[in-house]
């Protein structure tokens, strides 16, 4: 593969055909982000609410075509995530960040629709500079459906958002809408509604004096089995009741199941048990599963048992245990399932391990090598 910093032109590769393609790579599977989209619409429609990508989970925009047709805009998290958005993706653009910068705020502003302020400090701060679009502001319902206090909106003397009623009411001249991120892969509607509930009850005095409200990202409402009728028939409720457009902001319920991380065994040993040491790293190309201390995912069964690990020094570079139907072998290739989600936007070059390229599985099965990484990436990002 080339070294090239960046390849302008995607390589087509006819599916079935005799090219192999180095592994380790991204495999994104239009079909399946097909599946997910249609269940985004459908909520769109029953609901009335709008729906932003959040950047923050997943950025790769060589498939921001399809996503686009069928969403309504993206959410960001920083300077270069908003402008991606805006370039990449079109349509409705929001712009948030923890805390904004003197040097960042005019650019900002010129490719947002809407920028949400984390604090009545900043957005007191900038209320000149961002007077000429639309501003909100972070609300902090003081709880969370997180099961992980790293990850927990809500934690005790959180920095996410605003929750004192009084200051807020204090500056609602200047905003027009809230956003409220506090689901964290929900897949409980009853959670959901009791929460939604709790908000409009404690906070509805202020929301019924806006013109939007934003519910963030988290709920898994792609998932299977997920009670979308009754999600789309509270939306609808909610925002009539609050006399505001609702936004969703779906990260993973928008890429869930749809992507692979392939890689190929480069090593067999027995150290206790059966290992298999791969062309990939956790740390390098899924650091969500340190992080998080979570097992990889992988659709496999059998009753040969293998450790699955990286190649990177780190000792605990472990995607997990796994079984397969027969015994693993230097060369096989694996395949690494529910690989999207913070794992393109979180990799990194880590003992300079290879970077995976993305690939592209198209409608018609065909791949579309849309990325590849080589030394020149590496050796660029260091200097």
């Amino acid at each position: 593969m080339a070294d090239a910093p960046y390849r302008s032109a995607p390589i087509i590769l006819a599916f079935g055909g005799c090219v192999v393609i180095e592994t380790p790579f991204y495999l994104i599977d239009r079909t399946k982000l097909s599946r997910n989209l249609q269940i985004i619409n459908r909520l769109r429609a029953l609901s009335g609410a709008k729906t932003l990508l959040a950047l923050k989970c997943f950025a790769t925009w060589p498939v921001f075509d399809q996503l686009s047709a069928e969403m309504d805009g993206t959410t960001s998290s920083s300077l270069y995530e908003l402008r991606l958005g805006r370039e990449k993706f079109g349509k409705e653009t929001h712009a948030y960040s923890v805390a904004w910068s003197d040097n960042e705020i005019n650019e900002a502003v010129s490719y947002a629709d809407k920028i949400i302020f984390n604090s009545i400090g900043q957005l007191t701060r900038f209320e000149a500079a961002s007077a000429g679009i639309a501003r909100g502001l972070r609300l902090n319902p003081r709880f969370s459906t997180s099961g992980f206090d790293l990850a927990d909106p809500a934690r005790p003397f959180s920095r996410l958002g605003e929750w004192d009623v009084d200051k807020i009411r204090a500056v609602l001249p200047l905003i027009s809408g809230v956003m409220i991120h506090y689901n964290c892969e929900n897949g409980d509607y009853d959670l959901f509604d009791s929460q939604l509930t709790r908000i409009e009850a404690e906070f509805g005095d202020i929301l019924r004096q806006l013109d939007w409200v934003s519910l963030g990202g988290g709920i898994h409402f792609t998932g299977e089995g997920y009670p979308l009728e009754k999600l789309a028939a509270r939306l609808k409720a909610f925002a009539q009741n609050m006399g505001v457009q609702v936004y969703l902001e779906p990260g993973e319920a928008t890429i869930t199941n749809t992507t692979s991380l392939e890689v190929t065994v480069l090593d067999i040993l027995n150290n206790g048990k059966d290992l298999a040491i791969v062309d990939s790293s956790v740390e390098a190309h899924m650091l969500d599963l340190l992080i998080y201390r979570t097992t990889a995912k992988m659709e496999t069964s059998g009753q040969y048992a293998y450790q699955i690990a990286g190649k990177s020094c780190l000792a605990g570079d472990i995607f997990g245990d796994f079984t397969f139907p027969q015994p693993l072998q230097v060369g096989d290739r694996i395949s690494i399932a529910d690989a999207a989600g913070y794992t393109m936007v979180k990799k990194n070059w880590f003992n300079g391990v290879k970077m995976p390229s993305i690939v592209i599985r198209e409608l018609d099965g065909s791949l579309t090598v849309a990325r590849e990484f080589g030394f020149a990436d590496y050796a660029s990002s260091l200097g």
